[in-house]
């Protein structure tokens, strides 16, 4: 319950210290005119709060007084529809701070985006950023979509007192935070035998969140979500509905159609449910911080596996630029991006912003952190970024109406021939 104190004094540090020089022998020119820019930032940790982020702005401020920002603060519920909208509008943001399943796979295909190859050429860390980073940035025309800021590993959380009062605590591996299918199967015979009536929920109304529901379903049975080549969809597969209906014959697991990723969340932290499956590092602290009177353990978990060899769904964050027809805004926002990712020191400052992790080496970031120590365990069970795969945003959909479909009766079958179709992958699984 307190370890994410050593944290937050960190951050508390790190966000108050001066901005340092610039690494680069040569600052960018600064414009001569003053240039108005709009930037809009999902809630990626603390760059979804507005007095975090001043601290950050204002360094830039100071250092390019005719760059002028306005901040919209976007949310993960409503903030796909407020850019549609905006780009409708022809009034879409300049700078956004998302990831690549929507500044590569969604706004990057269609042609809305500036390309950022210029900054992978010339910023001097540029090179040091991990390939599986630099590959997710990349879209398949050759032309780089956005420029990363942090990352981290998704995982679930489960409620450590009910586990062990349950006598649960047997199937899971508590030093690797692993666990087996099989174990996990044991695990909610005992919550049920000890009166747990809702142990997990899978959550289904809308897409937020879905990167848990995905890394359950593939995980159990070694299932696949695309080819290795992230070029198609392979969610149809034996592995995959073996493991649908695992969950839909559970005991303690339900299907639930109108529950959202942050209304299981809650429940999770009511003491409503012994698991979340939508769970990483800043959920527990933000939750943590939102529940003062929570009294239980909250104990991070990878997926259970039919092998005990996890792979879980990273999650990469960074700015894009919108092409809005003015070169001038383009450039500044650029500059931002400079500003932000290649000065050692406010580049460990905006990550820490983020509450993840740099995407470059930065052994030191969170030396003596308890909490960001324990969450980076989950780092090594990382698999491949599929979120830039074609079709993404269409695939994303197709999921959650598949996980509807299932909670109100469809056969599981059925339900995945109709994902199948909407993503164009082969209906039969083989």
């Amino acid at each position: 319950m307190k370890r994410y104190f050593t944290f937050l004094m960190a951050l508390f540090t790190a966000v108050s210290l001066t901005a340092c020089k610039s690494s680069l022998s040569e600052e960018p020119t600064p414009p001569q005119e003053i240039v108005e820019l709009s930037f809009w930032t999902y809630p990626v940790g603390n760059w979804g709060n507005a007095t975090s982020v001043a601290i950050l702005v204002g360094d830039f401020n100071r250092a390019y007084p005719n760059i002028r920002l306005s901040m919209e603060y976007l949310n993960y519920d409503t903030g796909d529809q407020r850019i549609r909208d905006a780009i409708a509008a022809g009034q879409a943001p300049d700078l956004v701070l998302e990831g690549p399943e929507r500044l590569v796979a969604n706004w990057g295909s269609q042609g809305l985006l500036a390309d950022l190859t210029d900054l992978w050429e010339s910023e001097p860390h540029a090179g040091e950023i991990y390939d599986s980073v630099k590959a997710a940035c990349r879209h398949q025309n050759g032309a780089y979509y956005e420029f990363p800021l942090c990352m981290t590993t998704h995982c679930m959380a489960i409620n450590y007192d009910l586990f062990e009062a349950a006598g649960a605590l047997q199937y899971i591996d508590e030093e690797t935070r692993t666990w087996t299918t099989e174990g996990f199967i044991h695990a909610m015979n005992a919550l049920t035998a000890y009166g747990v009536e809702q142990a997990g929920a899978i959550y289904c109304n809308g897409q937020s969140g879905d990167q848990g529901t995905r890394a359950l379903v593939k995980n159990l049975y070694g299932g696949t979500f695309t080819n290795e080549e992230h070029t198609h969809y392979t969610v149809n597969s034996p592995e995959n509905i073996q493991a649908l209906e695992l969950l839909r014959n559970t005991e303690g697991i339900s299907f639930e159609p109108d529950l959202t990723a942050s209304e299981e969340i809650e429940r999770f932290c009511r003491g409503e449910l012994a698991m979340s499956f939508c769970w990483n590092v800043w959920m527990e602290i933000q939750q943590t911080l939102k529940n003062p009177t929570l009294d239980f353990d909250i104990f991070p978990m990878a997926f259970p596996s039919d092998t005990g060899q996890p792979r879980l769904e990273g999650g990469i964050w960074g700015f894009g630029v919108f092409d809005n027809g003015d070169e001038a805004r383009v450039e500044a926002a650029k500059t931002f991006i400079r500003f932000m990712t290649d000065r050692d020191g406010i580049y460990r400052r905006a990550v820490m912003t983020s509450t993840y992790w740099p995407v470059r080496d930065l052994e030191d970031l969170y030396a003596n952190d308890i909490l960001m120590s324990e969450y980076s365990t989950f780092s090594q069970y990382m698999g491949n970024y599929i979120q830039s795969t074609p079709g993404w945003v269409t695939a994303r959909e197709a999921w959650w109406k598949m996980l509807q479909n299932i909670a109100v009766g469809m056969d599981i079958r059925e339900a995945m021939e109709g994902f199948s179709k909407a993503v164009g992958e082969d209906p039969s699984p083989p």
